[in-house]
């Protein structure tokens, strides 16, 4: 690299520094605010401006992906405007409404952001799963199949901590990962303090054991030359001993302490003592300070020396706060310059008052940095995110066995596509953590195949050994078999969920978890859709209604998760019938990016479209005796709820249900309907889409629109006002506990509300009182007067 490229990067790091700092003071102590502190990371974000320089204006190609560290989106973000894909508008409202997003948001941020960063240890660990999605994509040679770039993290050492990192090393080593870079700022700070002693030592070892190439950047060019001279080998000797504490501690204090401290340990020795004389303080302190991960050339250097595809670990020393007035100190994290630090500052950095958001003042060659940045290849092509052409829709899979789970439903469906020759078929990646086989994938698998960039034979099969599974590995195979862990089964939908924009090749991918584990993986699943990740996830089996298992193996609240988590559309169906218009419908849903106006029959914002929960089960029940394929069934089945046995102006009761408690809620009607008149069933498919719709409509009408009315509105005004509901689930009993609320209907809930144990379903369904007797009693308390059939006397 030429002396005139080194020095611009070196201009625009500084520029990057004093944006970043600048932000985060504008924020915090100019604009108006309210009682509750702003925040930002101005020491986060000095650890990292080099490293980001060196990426962003050297290394980069337009095919690379980024996830950058949470606490060094200002320097992100000042990148981005330096680019001309951010605003001062939003700059100068970072971290207030509308403005530039606290972590970068690829949703909520309007500058070009790869993949969301917030929750610690997800951004990192998305990239080797986006890298695996990319061989997957490459390997296909599609039209729109992209150029192979590095799925690249900026990591925080304290990120480290976090486990689902290391379960991502284990399954990137698994499925030979490569093209994935992973840069570690270790300044050796944490939130509350200061990194244990020799953790390198165990970053070195671990990535190296699951085959990563790990490169140390500890030492800058200065502190390289200085090495060079008489006595650099003490002053090396003392640096790589040098407890991390103290030297934060030391940074901090500045150039006078380092020579007191320097001089008190090796500078009894003559060359030593020249060294350091030869240096005033401010040089001292800047030789101290010069770590590779603050050195353009050592970083660019290492960068560009990376010549293969191997997943590398940069570890890249720091120092938290470089170049800022809070370097070093412990409790930097979230320190803030005040104002007379920052105006000192701002003459250190050379920004003329009045200029302070202008993108080029005060370096020495201005329009050299413009010159270089708008050259750089990163940025050469604008922001880079693709779109693809939505997929057709197969015809509706319609499945005819008497009996059957809807869990076993939900894998001939799959059978049945792995069958035909549909784009959409070809499209469907599935995944699963070790439970492929029983949450039903395996007769696609065997049709499928399990995707590997080399193939691997099947022994058993070879060997003549009889086996169910019939698995290959190759290129073409359309699975990607997982180890037991829900976070990177979450991680691995998520960055195949983002496919078609990161590589403008679209995917379906549907997973499959147990369904009381979907609790396990829940951080990254959040991850996933608060980056608006398209997915099918199927929870299986579910409820107590996995009776033999225990209370460990049995779901509760899982019910609650698909209602509450936003960007996640949950569906429990209880019949076959049901589950194939869901499906159809969710491989729509799943393609759709509408601007998001409600639709103003359901109030639903469908046309934004999103992810797709499935609640199933292992329990077989009998199906309805004529396939129901009416326009109005398959309105009722996505809207959330039809009616099973519709409610007149006679009706005393309505029971309300989801799930496979159906044949309980079908006998207890019967038994009920011989003493009380014009028995009302609600079939809930979704409790998510009705609850959803009603909030909704009532934010409608709070705004004015009188005549604002969602499916439950609707369902409910033809329930007459004397009538009551029982309301019935496999889970907790507020699931549909809320249904009374809607009109005013007096209602008794009925679920589960611990943790279950082992028996047989009716067993359990009697222990939690969701059997057909429970449901009589639950009507009879909220009907007294006298008994019901087969009941005893009245309550």
């Amino acid at each position: 690299m030429s002396p005139e490229k080194l020095q611009t990067l070196e201009d625009i790091q500084k520029k990057l520094l004093w944006l970043a700092c600048w932000t985060v003071h504008n924020a915090n102590h100019l604009r108006e605010k309210d009682d509750v502190k702003v925040g930002g990371h101005q020491a986060s974000c000095a650890s990292m401006t080099a490293i980001m320089t060196a990426l962003y204006f050297h290394v980069l190609r337009p095919e690379d992906r980024v996830a950058v560290k949470p606490h060094a989106s200002p320097v992100f973000h000042a990148i981005q405007y330096l680019a001309g894909n951010q605003t001062q508008e939003k700059l100068e409202n970072f971290r207030g409404y509308g403005g530039a997003q606290s972590y970068p948001s690829r949703t909520k941020d309007i500058d070009d952001v790869d993949f969301s960063t917030g929750s610690v240890g997800l951004g990192v660990a998305i990239t080797a799963f986006s890298s695996l999605v990319q061989d997957y994509i490459a390997a296909r040679k599609w039209e729109n199949a992209p150029d192979l770039g590095r799925m690249i993290a900026l990591v925080g050492d304290a990120e480290l901590d976090e486990g689902n990192i290391y379960e991502c090393l284990q399954e990137g080593w698994k499925h030979n990962l490569r093209n994935c870079w992973w840069i570690i700022d270790y300044n050796r700070q944490s939130l509350d303090g200061v990194v244990r002693e020799g953790l390198w030592e165990r970053i070195e070892a671990i990535f190296g054991a699951f085959g990563w190439d790990v490169v140390r950047l500890k030492y800058g060019t200065l502190q390289k030359a200085a090495f060079e001279e008489p006595g650099g080998e003490a002053l090396r000797e003392w640096i790589d001993t040098c407890p991390n504490q103290l030297y934060s501690a030391l940074t901090y204090q500045g150039g006078a302490a380092w020579r007191k401290r320097l001089m008190d340990d090796i500078g009894d020795q003559g060359d030593v003592t020249a060294l350091l004389e030869r240096r005033s303080d401010q040089d001292l302190s800047d030789l101290m300070n010069n770590l590779g991960g603050h050195c353009l050339h050592s970083l660019i250097e290492a960068f560009d020396a990376v010549d293969h595809d191997r997943p590398v670990c940069f570890l890249a020393y720091t120092i938290k706060g470089w170049g800022t007035p809070l370097a070093g100190h412990k409790d930097n994290h979230a320190g803030l310059m005040n104002k007379a630090q920052m105006a000192e500052f701002q003459k250190t950095m050379g920004v003329p008052e009045g200029e302070e958001w202008a993108p080029y003042s005060g370096l020495k060659d201005a329009q050299a940095a413009q010159d270089l940045v708008a050259k750089t290849p990163f940025f050469a092509k604008g922001t880079r995110r693709f779109e693809s052409v939505p997929l057709p829709l197969p015809d509706l899979v319609w499945l005819d066995d008497a009996e059957l789970s809807t869990q076993a439903g939900f894998g001939k469906i799959l059978d049945q596509l792995a069958r035909s020759d549909h784009a959409l078929s070809d499209r469907i990646v599935t995944t699963s953590p070790d439970v492929t086989v029983s949450t039903n994938l395996g007769s696609w698998v065997n049709r499928r195949g399990l995707f590997a960039r080399e193939a691997q034979a099947d022994t058993f099969r070879e060997e003549n050994i009889p086996s169910t599974q019939k698995w290959s590995f190759g290129e073409d195979g359309q699975h990607f078999e997982l180890g037991i862990a829900e976070m990177n089964l979450f991680l691995m939908l998520g960055a195949a969920g983002l496919s078609h924009s990161l590589f403008g090749e679209r995917l379906i991918p549907i997973g499959t978890v147990y369904d009381p584990f979907v609790a396990r993986g829940l951080d990254a699943l959040n991850y996933a859709c608060y980056q608006d990740a398209r997915f099918i996830i199927a929870g299986t089996p579910s409820g107590i209604t996995l009776a033999p298992e225990g209370g460990a193996h049995q779901s509760i609240g899982s019910q609650l998760i698909g209602i509450s988590q936003d960007g996640l559309t949950s569906f429990e169906p209880a019949y076959l019938d049901e589950l194939s218009v869901i499906m159809n419908w969710s491989f729509d849903y799943l393609q759709r990016d509408g601007e998001g106006d409600p639709d103003e029959r359901t109030w639903l914002r469908d046309e934004t479209g999103g992810a797709v929960y499935l609640r199933l089960t292992t329990r077989p029940i009998e199906q309805p005796h004529n396939r129901r394929d009416d326009a109005d069934f398959h309105r009722g089945v996505i809207d959330g709820a039809y009616w099973w046995r519709p409610p007149s102006p006679n009706t005393e009761l309505v029971i309300a249900y989801q799930g496979c408690v159906a044949p309980e809620v079908i006998e207890a009607a019967g038994r009920i309907g011989t003493d009380r008149r014009d028995i009302a069933v609600l079939a809930v498919t979704s409790s998510d889409r009705l609850q959803a719709g009603w909030f909704a409509a009532q934010r409608a009408r709070r705004r004015g629109q009188a005549d604002a009315n969602c499916h439950v509105d609707r369902l409910m005004a033809s329930v007459p006002s004397h009538a009551a509901i029982v309301t019935v689930t496999d889970g907790h009993p507020a699931t549909l506990g809320w249904l009374g609320g809607v009109a005013g209907h007096k209602s008794i809930p009925l679920g589960v509300e611990h943790f279950g144990q082992t028996g047989t379903v009716a067993d359990l369904y009697r222990h939690f009182g969701i059997d057909a007797d429970a449901i009589v009693t639950a009507a009879q308390n909220l009907l007294p007067g006298r008994s019901i059939h087969g009941m005893g006397e009245a309550v």
